[in-house]
Formats: structure tokens, C-alpha cells, sequence
């Protein structure tokens, strides 16, 4: 039979994390889902670790090795390849609860339909057990996605198990060449803008969380590697209808700085909110040499 979910993992040299994520999903009491791992292009024996596995037999799983490209690339090769009602991301140093998935599936049809983007859940840390940024609030059945962040409704990582449907209708994420830091976040915008979220206020995936200073210091290098990636990013999020005020002043601000690392000379002309744009101009050309001196650090 045909299973209502899909668990894609992108990954580039994870052998050694790998066996964490298939260890957890072996162990799930609902095994309605299938595993697809896209290669990134891993040169550490990753293709050869994943056929042993699908030998086994125990889960089914289906394996796609491309050329490295980035996360992003990742993502529009599993969204090319997924056929399953549901599909979820959980990276290759991650785990799910053993009863994430029947979690999902049992939510999704209890109260799963076209009026829903998917199913949003709660990220645990592995080393405190806290949940990342703490619970959503108890009264929250659904949300818009965008809104979590720009009303300060919850600040932490979270799991989102989207409709394929949706999200193909959104893929692939077009990037810039030799940039390779386009958060698939991008495509998730575009959808969650539209469709809420059903709240699942209990534990998805188990992360493996790193430090604030180590977050930090790689994305100043990812502003730098990927400042037209940032500068799209930005626009969009200018645009979208379940935001703030405040939070598209911040999103301008970062898109004048960002277009200016990229070179771009078209920054005003391209920008969707070019008064807010225009007014951001000063700030940005401030966190511009701040993310300058950030990364050279």
C-alpha cells in the first residue's frame, strides 16, 4: 500500500550521524512512511552504508545520489521524487521519537485537509530535553508560519510536516550559482503564508543542538558565501501578508546589507517595498560593514 508519509534526509558526508537517524526510524510503532535519503554528493561511503540498510528490508527506503549543490538542491530533489500525501525533513545528524510518526499520521487524519499547509511540531534538544524555544501556547490549535517569528509567538526551532502537493507547487528553489547557503526555508514561506498549520504541541525530532557561538560565527560566513541567496530571501519575506511592520523593517535592513555584499547596484529598483527600502538604507549600509568585520573575525 501506498504510505502516507515521507521522511527525506539531504545529506553530504553524514555516514558517521546517519545510523542515528535509521535507528530511530526503525524503532517508530507506526511504520507508515517511507525514507529517502538524497546524496549530496558524499564521497565518504554514505551510498554504500545506505544499500546495506535497504538490504535489510526492515524499512522501505529509496536512495538518490546527485552532484553537490547545497541544501536547497536537496530539497528540490526530494520534492521531484516524493509521491506521498505528507513528507518531513529530518536532517542527517537528527532522530525521531519512536512515536513521531504515528503521531503524524494520526493527527493528519483526525483533522488533516486541503484547508492545511500540513502539521507543525515541536523540535527536543538531545542533551536537555527541552524543546527548543519552549512549547507553543496551550490555546494554539493552527498557525501561520511566518507569524511565529515576527509576533514573538515562539522564537525556537520547530518541525514542519508539509503537504506534498503544496510544496511542489513551490519547487524547485531557483538559487545563484557558486552560492550554496539558500535556506529551503524559502519554498516553506511561500506555502505557510497561505495555508495554516496544524499545531502538534509534543516532540517531532530529536536535534542536535550547537552552541549560540558556533550558530553565529557561521552565519556571518554564510552572509558573505550567499549574499544574493539572503537578498532573495529578504524580499520575500518583505512581502508576506502574515508578518509586522517591524519585522519587514528588520527584513529591509537586511536586504540593503546583503545586496551590498552581492554587488548588487540594483538593490532600490528590485526591492518589493522600495519607501521601506529606501528608509533602511542607512541602517543597511551600517550592517553591512558590521557583517563584513563579523565574518573576518
Amino acid at each position: 500500500m501506498k504510505k502516507t508519509l515521507t521522511v527525506f534526509t539531504p545529506t553530504y558526508n553524514r555516514s558517521h550521524t546517519l545510523p542515528r537517524v535509521y535507528g530511530s526510524l526503525k524503532a517508530q510503532t507506526c511504520h507508515d512512511f517511507e525514507w529517502l535519503v538524497v546524496d549530496d554528493g558524499s564521497t565518504d561511503g554514505t551510498g554504500e552504508l545506505v544499500s546495506k540498510w535497504m538490504a535489510e528490508e526492515v524499512i522501505p527506503i529509496r536512495y538518490i545520489y546527485k552532484e553537490n549543490g547545497g541544501l536547497h538542491t536537496g530539497y528540490n530533489t526530494a520534492y521531484e521524487n516524493i509521491d506521498t500525501e505528507l513528507n518531513v525533513c529530518v536532517d542527517s545528524d537528527d532522530a525521531m521519537p519512536q512515536d513521531a510518526v504515528e503521531k503524524i499520521v494520526s493527527v493528519w487524519k483526525l483533522k488533516g485537509s486541503a484547508r492545511y499547509a500540513g502539521i507543525i511540531g515541536l523540535d527536543i534538544d538531545m542533551d536537555s530535553h527541552e524543546p527548543l524555544g519552549g512549547r507553543f501556547p496551550e490555546e494554539m490549535d493552527e498557525c501561520f508560519f511566518p507569524e511565529l517569528y515576527a509576533k514573538n509567538i515562539h522564537r525556537g526551532d520547530t518541525k514542519q510536516v508539509m503537504r506534498t502537493d503544496l510544496m511542489k507547487e513551490v519547487a524547485p528553489q531557483v538559487g545563484f550559482p557558486g552560492e550554496k547557503n539558500f535556506n529551503p526555508v524559502y519554498m516553506l514561506l511561500q506555502v505557510t503564508d497561505r495555508y495554516p498549520l496544524l499545531v502538534v504541541n509534543e516532540p517531532l525530532c530529536l536535534v542536535q543542538y550547537q552552541g549560540t557561538d558556533s550558530m553565529s560565527k557561521n552565519i556571518y560566513r554564510q552572509y558573505l558565501d550567499s549574499p544574493r541567496s539572503f537578498a532573495k530571501m529578504r524580499r520575500l519575506e518583505m512581502t508576506l501578508k502574515h508578518s509586522t511592520f517591524l519585522n519587514r523593517i528588520r527584513c529591509s535592513v537586511h536586504y540593503v546589507a546583503e545586496s551590498l555584499l552581492a554587488g548588487e547596484r540594483r538593490w532600490l529598483a528590485e526591492s518589493p517595498r522600495k519607501l521601506l527600502t529606501l528608509l533602511s538604507a542607512v541602517p543597511g549600509f551600517c550592517l553591512y560593514h558590521y557583517l563584513k568585520a563579523k565574518a573576518d573575525d
